[in-house]
């Protein structure tokens, strides 16, 4: 692989393991862990909950985690097959569409409680540590424990965060201002040791639960304690309670610690495609990862993305991004009108060569500022109202200082706080591989300390994961009782079947996650840069389709694209009717990467500096 002349940093390569994420203190967690004499799995979980407390706006245990991975073999880089847990959690059992229709909401707010789902970030971290990882509860959680307790430099973003919805905080969400805020009201100082008490103690009262003749028993009394014992009381207690969000109003949430006892994470096979000699695993339709593979499959016929065409550039040509635009825009019409936690979702057909040859020629020589879904089936599809009469009655209204719902950038990468409080930050990730192949990609997300007030005792807040249903009946990501929403959490796992090469990676971003990492994809298998070069090509997405995220935007024609792919691109996308939106040269995209080369016998890892907190770290 090239590595382009000039990266930010080097592409990391070692033989004994590589774990990379999106701070800094989570992959030496991470790393720590591995030198402790734990695998991927221990140093997943122990990243993982590390991210919890230092990246607390971008994630927390209240949230969700879908986890893609495989496992090694005694002699290394086995070619293991792939798995998802999906750490995703379900609706409550008591919220329908009619529960929402008595509220007189035609969308599900994307703050409060009334957008919570089961919290399924710490089943699965559990449930991975448990069934694939070698070390205790104690050995991974220590890090996180440490850091909520004694303190961690905390992260610009957070205090900028928490200064953006300190009134809010302040007037509607008391126990998140005794949390965030000093006693005067004051947010915290970027920079200075921020402690969690709560949170440290919620996590030692969990230690002290987890008790057993096994370390499996020990584990498995830790989920007790999580999922029917004392945080699933709390969380009872807490949900009952009214609390403001931003449909403006007081509302109650309807999540129990039933709900909590009566979910469990699952393992299920992956969504794979065949692309170009690789494997390119998904998690299912639940969340929104066959959409790559879809614009993968799409591409493979693009004359301007044939093999090897433009090896060693670190620019993508103007060609390129139109098709890769067009192609995410058609693959996103498909999402919006086929994906969805359901059984009969068509993805055979979705990932056919036929339908993906047809949906190939739509992609014309100009920008299509058509929302476009297919038929795979030979069904219609059906969209959502408020896609088909976006400027009718069918939104709730967004009220001024209700907290956030979107865990995603800007449109332009930027991170913004306005007026009304409104922020816009990331979610997180975290690649880990180690000396035995054992390899593992997870998206932790949900349980912003912005998007719901903190639940007291516990410190942490519940996710709002369920804003992303539809209040419409009949669509396959219409809100049902015990259903999971379609996120747009998903880590990817491929694999290079002639070398038996892994790659693991990912990024935040909510409804860019796909596109940036099919920006880093493209720059890494068709221009053939190494995995850090290929994280620091700029990067461009689209907006072009309904946002998963309240109030549920669509920006027909626009291309979000960072400055450094040229003046000459840019202007050629604006002449094919591109509404082109050109952000700073280093604004878009989170991504990490860890890969395993059993030719070379070496593990390699890379992370992403926009955003200045990501790191990889290795030997």
């Amino acid at each position: 692989m090239s590595s382009a002349g000039f990266t930010t940093r080097p592409e990391l390569a070692g033989t004994f393991g590589m774990v990379a994420s999106t701070h800094w203190l989570a992959s030496q967690a991470g790393m720590a862990t591995l030198e402790a004499g734990g695998n991927a799995f221990d140093a997943a979980v122990a990243a993982g909950f590390a991210l919890h407390v230092v990246e607390p706006h971008l994630n927390g245990p209240g949230g969700e985690v879908p986890i893609v991975f495989a496992r090694g073999g005694a002699g290394g880089f086995s070619s293991g097959a792939v798995s998802v847990l999906s750490g995703q959690g379900v609706a409550p059992a008591t919220a329908s569409i009619e529960a929402f229709e008595g509220l007189g909401l035609e969308l599900v707010p994307g703050t409060g409680l009334l957008a919570a789902t089961v919290p399924g970030a710490v089943g699965a971290w559990l449930t991975l540590l448990r069934d694939h990882g070698s070390l205790p509860l104690d050995a991974v959680l220590r890090y996180a424990v440490e850091y909520a307790e004694t303190g961690h430099p905390l992260a610009p973003r957070v205090a900028a965060t928490v200064d953006s919805v300190s009134e809010h905080f302040s007037t509607h969400w008391p126990t998140s201002a005794a949390t965030w805020l000093a006693a005067d009201g004051a947010p915290p100082t970027a920079g200075r040791l921020f402690r969690n008490p709560a949170l440290a103690s919620t996590y030692r009262r969990l230690l002290d639960a987890a008790r057993g003749p096994s370390r499996e028993a020990g584990i498995d009394a830790a989920l007790a304690a999580w999922y029917s014992g004392f945080v699933a009381d709390a969380i009872d207690v807490f949900s009952r309670q009214p609390v403001r969000d931003d449909s403006g109003r007081d509302h109650a949430g309807f999540l129990t610690g039933h709900d909590l006892a009566s979910w469990q994470p699952t393992y299920e096979p992956p969504v794979t495609t065949d692309w170009r000699g690789w494997d390119v695993s998904k998690a299912g339709p639940w969340s929104q990862g066959p959409a790559m593979l879809q614009a993968l499959a799409m591409l493979d016929g693009v004359p301007g993305l044939a093999p090897g065409q433009g090896a060693g550039e670190q620019a993508p040509t103007a060609d390129v991004v139109h098709a890769t635009v067009e192609a995410v825009k058609l693959a996103m019409g498909d999402r919006e009108a086929w994906y969805g936690d359901e059984p009969d979702v068509p993805l055979q057909d979705l990932l056919s060569p036929h339908y993906s040859a047809e949906r190939r020629a739509l992609i014309g020589d100009t920008a299509s500022l058509q929302l476009r879904p297919g038929s795979p089936d030979g069904r219609p599809p059906r969209l959502p109202r408020h896609v088909t009469h976006p400027s009718g009655a069918h939104t709730s209204g967004r009220a001024t200082g209700a907290g956030v719902g979107e865990p995603t950038v800007a449109r332009t990468g930027e991170q913004v706080v306005e007026p009304d409080g409104t922020t816009r930050g990331d979610t997180c990730h975290v690649d880990v591989v180690d000396r035995w192949g054992n390899i593992v990609s997870a998206t932790p997300s949900g349980g912003w300390l912005q998007s719901s007030p903190t639940i007291p005792g516990l410190g942490f807040a519940l996710g709002t994961r369920a804003q992303m249903f539809w209040l419409d009946r009949g669509l396959p990501n219409s809100l049902a009782p015990r259903k999971r929403p379609r996120t747009t959490l998903t880590p990817t796992l491929a694999r290079e079947r002639d070398t038996g090469r892994r790659l693991a990676f990912g990024t935040p971003g909510g409804d860019q996650q796909e596109q940036w990492q099919l920006c880093f994809w493209l720059a890494h298998t068709v221009r053939g840069l190494d995995l850090q070069a290929a994280i620091d090509a700029p990067a461009w997405h689209t907006t072009s389709f309904p946002s998963s995220f309240y109030p549920r935007e669509t920006n027909p024609g626009e291309v979000v694209v960072e400055s450094r792919v040229g003046d000459d691109v840019i202007a050629d996308l604006r002449r094919r009717g591109h509404d082109v939106l050109v952000a700073d040269p280093w604004s878009l995209g989170r991504l990490s990467a860890v890969s395993a080369d059993p030719e070379a016998g070496l593990l390699r890892a890379a992370a992403n500096p926009r955003g200045m907190q990501g790191y990889a770290v290795g030997r």
